[in-house]
């Protein structure tokens, strides 16, 4: 499990949980849960469209997942964001789908985009890997009060003059970022379960938003931690154990806050 071909898995598997934990965190403060499943499968086709060129599928992914948040971004200024983010998605999933009929990519290629793969990271990926998120990071710290802001009150962030549209487009670039990371070890349909599941318990947790946004990596990358274990030590796709204990994650801490809250109004009266 630890084993020389096995680091860069832990490296860049906790790299991409602490940045995704960290977006996710405004990914559910935002509402957003749908661009974040949409913006993955943008990434998706845009791999599938490099791999179809002979080029690196990181640039792929990059380059779509930019295309599909700015294309979100332009088009809810004159359609609902919900519209515009299914807007985004069919189309992304249109490309990929075109680009996958005309390419000779074998099938577990394709799956490992799909499900993901940890053990296909290389060490010529880890560098580029840090630097994304490193600014990805960066950006988020830069903008936290501001983004923390309208995430909270829209209405008011307006009325004080913060200009929402310009902070929307930079949270969307940083999530596709992020989204970019997780797709090679998470895989396109699950990068939305990661980065929704342990943040959305973080939520749960804590009503104080530092203290949510540090729980959210927390579990996030115990998520991931324990996902890579599982994976190598059950020969399954990391995909299934990151879906399956997002899942979890959430749904135990619910049930524990709903009990304590129960236990709470009980000791009371």
């Amino acid at each position: 499990m630890f084993s020389n071909f096995m680091i860069n898995a832990w490296i860049s598997g906790t790299i991409i949980a602490l940045l995704v934990g960290a977006v996710g965190f405004f990914v559910v403060m935002r509402g957003a849960a749908f661009a974040a499943h949409a913006i993955p499968n943008g990434a998706f086709a845009g791999a599938a469209g490099a791999n179809l060129v002979g080029l690196n599928p990181l640039l792929g992914l990059v380059s779509f997942a930019l295309f599909a948040a700015l294309g979100i971004g332009a088009s809810s200024r004159w359609a609902k964001s919900d519209v515009a983010t299914a807007l985004a998605l069919v189309t992304m999933l249109a490309l990929g789908a075109a680009f996958l009929a005309t390419s000779n990519d074998y099938e577990p290629a394709i799956n490992a985009l799909l499900f993901g793969e940890i053990l296909g990271v290389s060490s010529s990926e880890i560098l580029p890997v840090i630097l994304l998120a490193v600014v990805c990071g960066l950006g988020l710290t830069l903008l936290f009060r501001p983004l923390l802001y309208s995430s909270l009150s829209l209405e008011l962030s307006r009325a004080n003059g913060l200009n929402t549209t310009v902070i929307e487009v930079f949270f969307l670039v940083v999530m596709a970022l992020a989204s970019a990371l997780a797709v090679p070890v998470v895989g396109a349909l699950l990068t939305f379960s990661l980065m929704i599941g342990p943040p959305a318990a973080a939520r749960l947790l804590s009503s104080q938003p530092r203290w949510s946004l540090i729980l959210s990596m927390v579990l996030s990358l115990l998520t991931l931690w324990t996902s890579i274990a599982s994976s190598y030590s059950f020969n399954l796709p990391i995909g299934f154990f990151v879906g399956t204990l997002s899942a979890l994650t959430y749904l135990v801490v619910r049930a524990w806050v709903v009990v304590s809250a129960r236990n709470a109004r009980v000791a009371i009266a």
